[in-house]
């Protein structure tokens, strides 16, 4: 436009002075050559400048695709390799060979998993790498990233992580109880030895706070070898020889782990710590902020020690275990009796006392006649009620993070809900009948004494030494008062100044005693069937009273109990047994002893257990006759030393 616009210009210039409109033209055409000249270089040097962009980008492409430390790998429909970079087939198989044509599962088994599964990434090993595959399903592509560097600080880290424990002499004071202070020291000084020998083995900081009890500070790294080993510690403190004594020195060990605040790992370890001695010591625990446990040791069979002391580590170990939870689910045996709902309400009150929601899982299809009388009691109360509620409702109200705490059973087929119990991660057991061979598997807490009168007397106990302690009502108090009265027989059997303790501070919070006679009071028909089973007692090996009902009749469980413990009242009797058919078609024996036998352990020759002078069993597969034959059959055995 500028050129046309100056071509007129000159035009008109030539009118003027043709000289000058030459002079003009030529000038014209001079900086159309030189504007053209410009244009064609600068075209040339563009042209030139994308070429060697575009060799440049094909050329890093090139070498990204092909020498990058990222393995590319592209696979057919038959899971075949078609293509793979330089960078992984020198990792599969070096650069000699070629891994083309050969199945993912040559290359290794996790790629195959891989591709078949639905993720879109998974670590996989090769020639002791560590490399993240990521997936590219819709082009049938894998990227192979190396990780390996990346996971080994990631363990470093986690290796020099601080974990912390405390190690307690659990039974320091009752083993040298009554030796001279010589020997004293004597052990004193070689269990120090042991503990500082196997700390310093294993490079752990270690501090004496007590004279049964040490410190320990050390990492991750270190808390895996001691676990390799089972904390051979355990082992050495208890093979320590004390004088005139037949009890091993044992060695309890809570470690916190897993957390980086100080503060955390200390309440985790004496957690932990609480834990083990409330399983009976002689072991070490673990526990994590995740809630996962671990326990290694306990080898040792532990003494009987019920004190005041460790009723309340047991407390205080409940208590953690229920602020860890946010729900509390507690289930007793099926048709249960008047000591398993006592004690049920007692943890009840435990667990709203710690801030926790908790129900009682009842079997209420084979309620007896003192539960009976109890629960029709129990209805009036709307808001205890209303904590009660059946094994299909408690299914779907559990979660992970649910506690359940079995009372006065420790057997997982006696149960109300077997189901629900293997369903249940974390399991407290208390009982007081003597362990059989049947166990709960992995509880978390065990409160286990034999020689306590019923489960509602070690309820009670904890229940004294909540912090929280939330008081009871009449009827919670007569419930768990009727628990210890049917297990000891009105306070005349298996009883001390334990249980007199518990059954006072329960009548101190309104227990009805007048309730309680109430609920165990008999009506004429089950006066008379009793009685019609005393009356077939027959006297075997001199001391021993057998009854046996009638195969064409059915008898309440209770009925049974009652009968045996009433057979004990004759002159003679030191041991009876008491078998019929039961409500429920199993063949039930009720078994009860002054001392002379220890009827636990022949009930538990043919399926049963319980209590050192009380026990019973039930058979499915046997008649009235079987059932007399093989208790027979067992108290021979149990006389002739073959049951221990």
């Amino acid at each position: 436009m500028i050129g046309l616009l100056f071509l007129l210009f000159l035009v008109f210039i030539a009118f003027l002075n043709w000289m000058l409109a030459i002079a003009g033209l030529l000038l014209l055409a001079l900086s159309a050559l030189w504007f053209l000249l410009n244009e064609r270089q600068f075209d040339k040097e563009l042209i030139q400048y994308v070429a060697g962009l575009s060799y440049r980008l094909k050329k890093v492409g090139n070498e990204v695709l092909l020498n990058m430390p990222i393995g590319i790998l592209l696979y057919d429909e038959a899971e075949h390799v078609e293509w793979v970079n330089p960078y992984l087939n020198q990792i599969v198989d070096g650069e000699s060979k070629t891994i083309i044509g050969r199945s993912l599962n040559e290359i290794s088994e996790a790629i195959e998993k891989l591709v078949a599964s639905d993720k879109e990434s998974m670590i996989v090993a090769l020639n002791d790498r560590q490399y993240r595959v990521r997936l590219k399903r819709s082009e049938r592509l894998l990227y192979f990233t190396d990780i390996t560097d990346i996971l080994e600080i990631k363990k470093q880290y986690y290796n020099e992580k601080t974990v912390l424990a405390l190690i307690f002499l659990d039974n320091y004071d009752e083993v040298t109880q009554g030796i001279e202070d010589q020997v004293r020291s004597t052990i004193n000084n070689e269990t120090t030895t042991i503990i500082k020998t196997w700390a310093t083995q294993h490079g752990i900081y270690l501090r004496r706070t007590a004279s049964d009890r040490f410190l320990a500070i050390l990492n991750e790294r270190l808390l895996n070898a001691i676990e390799e080993e089972h904390f051979s510690v355990l082992d050495k403190v208890r093979e320590i020889t004390v004088p005139h004594s037949h009890i091993p020195l044992t060695l309890s060990i809570g470690v916190g782990a897993g957390t980086a605040a100080l503060e955390d790992l200390g309440s985790y370890a004496q957690s932990a710590l609480d834990l083990g001695l409330g399983r009976g010591g002689d072991q070490a625990v673990i526990k994590r902020p995740d809630g996962d446990v671990r326990f290694y040791g306990g080898k040792s069979n532990p003494v009987e020690k019920r004190t005041r002391v460790r009723a309340r580590v047991i407390s205080h170990a409940l208590s953690e275990l229920m602020l860890e939870s946010d729900q509390v689910m507690i289930m007793g045996h099926r048709a249960p009796d008047l000591d398993s709902i006592g004690s049920c309400i007692g943890i009840l009150k435990i667990a709203h006392a710690n801030g926790r929601s908790a129900k009682i899982i009842l079997d209420q299809s084979n309620n007896v006649s003192g539960v009976a009388k109890l629960m029709d009691e129990l209805k009036k109360q709307k808001n205890l009620w209303s904590n009660f509620i059946t094994a299909d409702q408690a299914v779907d109200q559990v979660t992970k993070r649910t506690l359940l705490v079995i009372v006065d059973t420790h057997r997982p087929s006696l149960v109300v809900d077997p189901a629900l119990l293997a369903g249940v991660p974390r399991v407290v057991v208390i009982d007081h009948h003597r362990r059989a061979e049947e166990f709960i598997k992995d509880p978390v807490l065990v409160y286990m004494e034999p020689y306590a009168s019923s489960t509602s007397e070690l309820v009670t106990e904890l229940l004294e030494y909540q912090p929280n302690e939330r008081p009871l009502d009449l009827i919670e108090a007569t419930a768990m008062l009727g628990g210890i009265a049917v297990d000891t027989k009105n306070f005349t059997l298996r009883t001390g100044f334990r249980t007199f303790d518990a059954a006072s501070y329960l009548r101190a919070h309104g227990a009805d005693t007048i309730l309680v006679q109430k609920f165990l009071c008999d009506d004429l028909d089950q006066f008379n069937q009793r009685a019609e089973l005393i009356r077939q007692t027959k006297i075997y090996k001199n001391t021993i009273g057998i009854a046996v009902g009638s195969s064409k009749q059915n008898y309440d469980q209770v009925l049974l109990a009652q009968t045996a413990d009433t057979m004990l009242m004759l002159e003679g009797i030191r041991t009876s047994f008491v078998i019929g058919k039961r409500t429920d078609g199993l063949i039930g024996v009720s078994a009860r002893s002054l001392g002379d036998m220890n009827v636990q352990v022949i009930m538990e020759s043919i399926g049963g257990g319980g209590h050192l002078n009380n026990a019973a069993t039930q058979m499915a597969d046997a008649t009235i006759e079987e059932a007399l034959e093989r208790v027979h059959h067992a108290i021979d055995e149990y006389l002739e030393g073959g049951l221990t």
